[in-house]
C-alpha cells in the first residue's frame, strides 16, 4: 500500500467515527505502528485536514471535512452493490427507491471503469419473505423514529392478545422475515420488541419523547450487551 492511500485510508476510517478514537485502535485497524499513525495524521492535519485531537485523547475528524474525490475498492463496490440491492428487496418502497437513487448518484462521480465495475456486479440478494405490514406503516415508523415522536400502538401479541401501548420508538430491525421495533414502552416502563406486522394501528402522536435516540439507542445496546457500533 503506498502511502497516499494510506493516508487516505486514515481518513476514511476516522470518518467512520463519530467520537474520539484512540491512536492505538488506529494503528491496529490499518495495520500499521502507532508511530506510523502519529506522523501521519500530523502529516494530514498540515494539509489542512479537520483533524482534532492529540496522542492519548484520540483523534476524530470535524463535521464538514470534504474527502477526496469519490474512489473505491472492488469490495467496497461489491459491498455498495449487494447492499442496495439488499435493501430494495426487504425495505419499503420509498426505503428501496432511495437506495437505488443513491447507487445511481455514486455510479455518476465514479471514473469509467469503476463505473462498469458497479453495474457488472454479479452479487445478488435473494427476494426477501412478504411482510404484512405495509409500505405505509414502515414509512411512519421510520418517519417517527427520525422525529422522536411517540406512538400511540394497538398490538397483538404472540397469543393474540390485544393491548394498547404508547411507545418511543428509536430503531428499526429489517430482518428476512420480520420487521422489529425497538422502543420504550410506556406501559411496561422498559424497552420492548415490537413486530411490525402484529401492529394493527398506529398513530404518531405530537408529543415528542423526552430523551434522545441516541442515548435511548445506547442504554438499549448497553441493557442487550451489543456492542457499539
Amino acid at each position: 500500500m503506498s502511502r497516499a492511500e494510506r493516508l487516505l485510508d486514515l481518513l476514511q476510517l476516522l470518518r467512520r467515527h463519530r467520537f474520539p478514537v484512540s491512536g492505538a485502535a488506529l494503528a491496529a485497524e490499518l495495520g500499521v505502528s502507532l508511530r506510523t499513525v502519529y506522523r501521519d495524521i500530523a502529516t494530514l492535519q498540515g494539509q489542512g485536514a479537520g483533524i482534532a485531537g492529540e496522542p492519548g485523547l484520540g483523534y476524530v475528524l470535524r463535521p464538514g471535512f470534504m474527502l477526496p474525490p469519490l474512489m473505491f475498492s472492488e469490495e467496497e463496490l461489491e459491498a455498495l452493490v449487494l447492499g442496495s440491492r439488499w435493501v430494495e428487496q426487504r425495505g419499503d418502497s420509498r426505503l428501496g427507491q432511495a437506495a437505488g437513487n443513491a447507487l445511481a448518484k455514486i455510479a455518476a462521480v465514479l471514473p469509467s471503469e469503476l463505473r462498469e465495475q458497479l453495474h457488472t456486479s454479479t452479487l445478488l440478494a435473494g427476494p426477501g419473505a412478504v411482510i404484512a405490514a405495509g409500505d405505509a406503516e414502515i414509512a411512519q415508523i421510520r418517519r417517527a423514529i427520525r422525529q422522536e415522536h411517540k406512538l400511540h400502538i394497538d398490538y397483538r401479541d404472540q397469543q393474540e392478545r390485544s393491548s394498547q401501548r404508547v411507545i418511543w420508538p428509536f430503531a428499526l430491525g429489517f430482518f428476512d422475515c420480520v420487521r422489529i421495533v425497538v422502543a420504550w414502552c410506556e406501559l411496561r416502563q422498559g424497552f420492548r420488541h415490537f413486530r411490525t406486522d402484529r401492529i394493527a394501528a398506529l398513530v404518531q402522536l405530537e408529543e415528542r419523547y423526552p430523551r434522545r435516540r441516541q442515548a435511548l439507542l445506547k442504554e438499549w445496546r448497553a441493557t442487550e450487551g451489543i456492542a457499539p457500533q
